[in-house]
């Protein structure tokens, strides 16, 4: 099971009982966001985007979308979602537990966004559809062994 990989990883960093569960979906931003009881910018959604052999994850804000000019001028190439399939296969996480903790060597690099720079506190999930832990976004950075801070989105217009 994907979250019990995640408490092993964060185990190395002390931060193991950090990690919350809930009895409801935290799947989505808004699912999360509500079982939280916190508002979706604070939810740090992982996406999963194809790249050469591999995959890619960059962590958002919940309230901001890809921007696909800025991500092809960041990565040099169009922005491709992975399959719920291919997430599994290349991260190790299913879709709706997604996160930057624990994943498969198919992951080439990990991004933070810079939308998760507007608050002190973010929630990314932690393996499973019903997990999260409360970070900061330099420990968010720190523990997802982030390759660098990217500028890559865009507000969601309502």
């Amino acid at each position: 099971m994907s979250i019990e990989r995640v408490r092993e990883y964060m185990k190395e960093f002390g931060r193991e009982n950090d990690i919350l569960e809930f009895e409801v979906s935290s799947a989505t931003v808004a699912l999360a966001a509500q079982a939280l009881g916190t508002e979706p910018g604070r939810i740090a959604k992982t996406l999963s985007f194809k790249k050469d052999d591999g995959c890619i994850l960059i962590v958002t804000a919940g309230d901001v979308k890809i921007d696909n000019s800025k991500y092809k001028h960041k990565f040099g190439l169009k922005a491709k979602m992975l399959t719920a399939e291919e997430a599994v296969e290349l991260i190790g996480h299913a879709v709706g537990g997604v996160c930057p903790f624990a994943v498969n060597n198919g992951v080439i690099g990990i991004y933070i966004d810079e939308s998760i720079k507007k608050y002190e506190t973010v929630y990314p999930a932690c393996g499973s559809s019903n997990s999260a832990i409360k970070l900061t976004p330099d420990e968010l950075f720190s523990l997802s062994k982030a390759t660098e801070w990217v500028d890559v989105t865009k507000l969601i217009e309502a």
